[in-house]
């Protein structure tokens, strides 16, 4: 049995980052979440969170070229309310039984900054592909009891619902509407080595 205290943690330097060796990393579902909220009745904000999240961050020889890919369960989907978890992954808003899955493939990553950076991607909602980015963060490394590497990101990006085709809404008598248009997803994120 190797002695993970004396384990040589497969890490190199990049400008002042202790970052894994080129490989690539599995999405730890039961360690990483995704959030999201949006307004609601134009004066709080309903939260959830999506249950099932699964991806790959690879780590290339120079960081700029790095890739992230992560793949969304709709129906895993989760606000806390059954009656109105089931309207969101009906027809009207996800369509979970026609589109299945949520899915964002990165395009880039530039204007690295300490740990922080811009990542570039398409998000797939519904069918409807759309270019996104957001600022994460590289939370550092860190070693599990069995010896193997441990990464963390976070993120924050928001969107409009809207532009992936999720338009359902109701106007209320008093003015403005049911569902606000803006959605802000967090995302926290921990990986380990594939294999």
């Amino acid at each position: 049995m190797t002695d993970s205290t004396t384990t040589d943690l497969p890490t190199r330097e990049v400008a002042g980052l202790t970052v894994p060796q080129p490989a690539v990393y599995d999405i730890d579902t039961s360690h990483s979440e995704l959030t999201f909220s949006v307004r609601h009745m134009m004066v709080s904000k309903v939260r959830g969170r999506f249950g099932q999240v699964a991806g790959a961050i690879t780590f290339a020889d120079a960081l700029e070229d790095s890739s992230v890919e992560v793949d969304i369960d709709v129906a895993s989907i989760d606000t806390g309310a059954p009656d109105r978890d089931g309207h969101l992954r009906s027809a009207d808003f996800f369509d979970v039984e026609t589109y299945p899955q949520i899915t964002f493939r990165s395009t880039g990553v530039k204007d690295l900054d300490g740990d922080t950076f811009t990542l570039e991607g398409d998000l797939t909602v519904r069918d409807v592909t759309r270019p996104v980015s957001f600022r994460a963060t590289y939370n550092g490394l860190g070693q599990n009891p069995w010896g193997a590497v441990v990464v963390g990101f976070e993120g924050r990006i928001e969107i409009d619902r809207e532009d992936f085709g999720l338009t359902w809404n109701q106007a209320l008598e008093t003015g403005g509407v049911l569902v606000g248009k803006v959605a802000t997803i967090d995302i926290a994120v921990e990986a380990t080595p594939r294999g």
